[in-house]
């Protein structure tokens, strides 16, 4: 993740990543991130103007702050840049809403799925879709198909892991309320409880010092802070899913959001037309490279 310093270097990181290649969502659809059928209309009861969103003729969407790379881009949200940035403007403008209509709110990650009226019309932040969310939130479909990866300092015992026993004796961090905190206590179940963070920021920071021996984010994340934030980690080997179900990231909505289905709706037609997948592989790199811890 990115701070506004990091900008220029982490430009021609994600660039080389993308050069690679990536690993995009199944579909059939057209090589631009911005496909023709994409702008196609909605369904009439989902038509812009038939919508009771909190603003009419406007769509609120939130997001925390810093708004950090890959997903968003400078640290602003409302520049159509990075993977969630250019997802939350597709889906509005298969909703038929104007890129002028998207206004953009700041909602700290847990106060997103947190139970209690919204603000926003969806939020969009890496927010996992689970039961438990679903108590106190809508969530759309998915938008994203998530791997989570562990990052080590090169120097680090732990960077030379091969396998979840590996890092069993290790000192494990991650964001609190996040996949990445589940993956350590569900799958690694280290000898040690885990140190638990507000921000990634946190946790990269507890990596550098030497508080912990490694950290645990998704992998597009996992890719950034080690090309373009801390060099002297490594991306030492991502989970792979159990329980026969992908995680993927969904749009957050009020719980009974009248918006639910139209915005699903939305998604899923991004995904079949190929929409998704040409965003992925515009501002996500490729997991080829790290290897399946196991």
């Amino acid at each position: 993740m990115r701070p506004r310093s990091a900008a220029i270097a982490a430009a021609s990181v994600l660039a080389a990543l993308a050069a690679s290649g990536c690993a995009p969502q199944e579909s059939s659809g057209t090589a631009s991130g911005t496909s023709a059928s994409a702008s196609a209309g909605a369904p009439a009861s989902c038509a812009a103007d038939a919508l009771a969103t909190k603003a009419k003729g406007k769509l609120t969407v939130g997001t925390d702050t810093p708004a950090y790379a890959p997903w968003f881009q400078d640290d602003d949200p409302a520049n159509g840049k990075g993977y969630e940035s250019a997802v939350a403007y597709a889906v509005a403008k298969r909703l038929g809403f104007a890129e002028g209509d998207v206004v953009w709110q700041k909602v700290a990650f847990n106060n997103a799925f947190a139970p209690g009226a919204k603000t926003f019309d969806f939020d969009v932040n890496q927010v996992s879709i689970s039961e438990d969310r679903r108590k106190a939130v809508d969530l759309s479909s998915g938008y994203y198909d998530v791997r989570q990866a562990v990052i080590a300092l090169k120097s680090s015992k732990a960077a030379k892991a091969t396998s979840l026993a590996d890092l069993k004796g290790a000192k494990l961090g991650a964001q609190v309320g996040t996949t990445s905190l589940d993956v350590i206590n569900q799958q690694i179940r280290p000898d040690r409880q885990p140190a638990v963070f507000q921000k990634n920021d946190l946790a990269k920071a507890a990596l550098k010092n030497g508080q912990v021996d490694a950290i645990v984010v998704d992998l597009p994340t996992a890719f950034y802070i080690t090309g373009a934030e801390v060099p002297e980690a490594k991306v030492v080997g991502q989970f792979e899913t159990t329980g026969g179900a992908k995680e993927q990231f969904g749009l957050v909505l009020d719980k009974g959001s009248p918006l639910t289905s139209c915005v699903s709706q939305a998604v899923d037609a991004l995904r079949s037309d190929g929409t998704l997948a040409a965003i992925e592989k515009q501002w996500l790199s490729d997991a080829a490279g790290a290897p399946v811890l196991k």
